[in-house]
């Protein structure tokens, strides 16, 4: 597997890993669409289900290139990557241009997500009463998701490792947004916000020498807080893998079409044209994270007026489609190359 991809293909998996990290960090944009559009999921679920008690004892044995192998680590290394130097760049700019561009953004997101219900459902042919019963339920609980009110901050280290668990749906099954639960959950700020700049602020004092935040109490519980989401992450990661693999080796038809209405059910998580709601006080001031962003409480959806800013929403729609076309392309040539 790993001595046919050529340079060309590990950097085109590290933007692919790029692709999926901004994904993930976008409520109701999942990166495990990415995946499965770019032609990988199979080959990423297959990789994490590697990881189990062979890998464990090899790995405890000294055996690390047998390890390394045995994972698919080049793949799973570079994919990953590629997610990390998302969650510190891209997400940025994702974060950025939502604060300014919201309205353009979520009309790109509208559009892959429309793009990749084509793409999966175009060579599909198993429909039949089970996996269109299989598609009704994913499209229910799917906008289901995106109407429920979201809960209040709990920084339980419990339930902070439950929500780590939640927060890679998105990786390994398309169409559930892990961040989306999050903000469901509560979470989404002490998780994805306040605990990765408590992170990052930690290694910018450290590289200058500077180690008084060992004794900042504050800090030292994000840094606790972030330690336990990541377990609850990889522990997620790994089990959903497990199952997945499972379930797409005996049940492929209802898994995909399953999928499917996921995918579908998701588009009223990023429908474009929604007032965002954001958490006040009952003196009416917002309630701002640690960043002075004010925080998301919900979404009123809205049928738009026909104007000059719908027509370039509209516009940026058709744009997330040919993304999505683009890279069923590549995808398809890639795949051909391997056979």
């Amino acid at each position: 597997m790993e001595s046919t991809r050529t340079f060309t293909d590990k950097i085109f998996l590290i933007l692919k890993g790029l692709g999926m990290g901004a994904a993930n960090k976008v409520p109701g944009v999942s990166g495990g669409v990415v995946a499965f559009v770019a032609g990988f999921y199979e080959e990423f679920i297959y990789s994490l289900r590697k990881v189990n008690g062979k890998a464990f004892k090899l790995f405890i044995n000294g055996r690390f290139k047998s390890f390394f192998n045995y994972i698919n680590g080049r793949f799973l290394s570079l994919l990953f990557l590629g997610m990390i130097i998302s969650y510190f760049s891209i997400s940025k700019v994702l974060d950025y241009l939502i604060k300014h561009y919201e309205l353009y953004v979520w009309s790109v997101f509208f559009g892959m997500i429309i793009g990749s219900v084509y793409y999966i459902n175009k060579d599909f042919r198993g429909w039949n009463y089970k996996t269109y019963s299989s598609l009704a339920l994913g499209i229910i609980l799917g906008l289901s998701i995106s109407f429920f009110n979201p809960a209040k901050e709990n920084d339980n280290l419990w339930f902070v490792f439950f929500c780590g668990i939640i927060s890679v749906s998105g990786m390994t099954l398309p169409g559930f947004s892990g961040s989306f639960i999050l903000i469901l959950l509560g979470n989404y700020v002490l998780l994805l916000v306040d605990s990765v700049n408590a992170l990052y602020d930690t290694f910018y004092e450290v590289l200058g020498g500077d180690f008084t935040f060992i004794n900042n109490i504050e800090r030292i519980r994000m840094l606790k807080v972030l330690t336990v989401f990541t377990l609850g992450s990889v522990t997620g990661l790994v089990t959903f893998s497990h199952v997945l693999s499972y379930i797409l080796k005996h049940y492929k038809n209802i898994t995909t079409s399953t999928i499917i209405g996921f995918i579908i059910g998701s588009l009223g998580v990023v429908w474009p044209w929604k007032k965002t709601i954001y958490k006040m006080t009952v003196d009416g001031d917002y309630i701002l994270d640690s960043t002075g962003q004010k925080i998301i409480e919900n979404y009123k959806r809205f049928i738009p007026e026909l104007n000059t800013e719908t027509y370039y929403a509209i516009a940026f729609v058709l744009f997330g489609i040919a993304i999505v076309l683009a890279l069923e392309w590549y995808g398809q040539k890639t795949r051909k190359k391997h056979e």
